[in-house]
């Protein structure tokens, strides 16, 4: 490996000061499978990290963690300086419960590939259950950002319907709308388009572009689209077999790859 490549492995990252994302060697296995191997990853306030590599790299377990949907082998993970698997008791590290789970949790936002929206409710009720019943807001204060969030999305209009009475693009698009409700310090969005028609892709992708020009939500994208992580992300991380085998800004990684592997990887976009 040359020294270019080495000055960017993962171990030699630069340290953030008061990061609001925190994976400090960081293992998950599955049986005898290692899915990620010694995962160290610092996002600052307000970054747009986008993860990218091959199926099965880890990427999607990095996030699932992240939302307590998967729990770390070892290592610690911290969200907004507060531990999140775990928690110090008498000085020691020990596992979280459900009550410290939720409690962190609440910061994160997730936007998954299936827009899992309840098809008996409309849009309004799909936005406005969430916060009512976990952040304990009120109705009326839950209205009133679900419609600033669903005219951030471009959908105010179609508040009154239903999911079967739109297309997938502004299924996922309300999706999206309703993660922003919870007002989430962090946003995860998980190959949101990968189930989307080629033609409703673009709709979906210049929403998040749009909140991420904002530059207030930190967001950890992972993508396929590689025109999308070139215009949205500060870094880019490249997962491989579980590991971070290059990282930098979009320019480094995606214009200049080091290795052959994260060549031959970008190659079959350039096909």
């Amino acid at each position: 490996m040359s020294e270019q490549t080495t000055e960017r492995s993962s171990e030699n990252q630069p340290k953030i000061d008061n990061p609001i994302v925190r994976y400090r060697n960081v293992n998950k296995t599955f049986g005898e499978t290692t899915v990620l191997n010694d995962l160290n990853i610092d996002v600052a306030k307000g970054e747009k990290i986008a993860l990218i590599g091959p199926s099965g790299s880890g990427k999607t377990t990095i996030i699932r963690m992240l939302m307590t949907l998967e729990q770390p082998t070892e290592g610690t993970i911290e969200v907004d300086g507060e531990m999140l698997w775990h928690k110090e008791v008498n000085g020691k590290l020990v596992l979280a419960d459900e009550k410290h789970l939720r409690k962190v949790r609440g910061n994160i936002g997730m936007v998954f590939q299936q827009y899992n929206l309840f098809p008996h409710m409309t849009i309004m009720k799909n936005c406005i259950e969430a916060p009512i019943h976990v952040l304990g807001i009120s109705k009326q204060e839950a209205k009133q950002r679900a419609t600033e969030m669903l005219e951030k999305v471009g959908l105010a209009d179609k508040a009154n319907a239903y999911p079967s009475q739109l297309s997938g693009g502004q299924q996922q698009r309300v999706a999206i709308a309703r993660s922003l409700v919870m007002q989430p310090k962090v946003m995860l969005f998980d190959e949101v388009t990968a189930a989307l028609d080629p033609e409703l892709v673009g709709e979906v992708l210049e929403v998040i572009k749009d909140i991420a020009a904002e530059g207030e939500t930190t967001m950890m994208l992972i993508t396929h689209e590689m025109d999308f992580a070139r215009d949205v992300a500060d870094r880019v991380f490249f997962l491989d077999n579980g590991k971070i085998a290059e990282y930098g800004t979009p320019e480094e990684v995606i214009e200049n790859p080091k290795t052959e592997r994260l060549q031959s990887f970008l190659g079959r976009f350039n096909s």
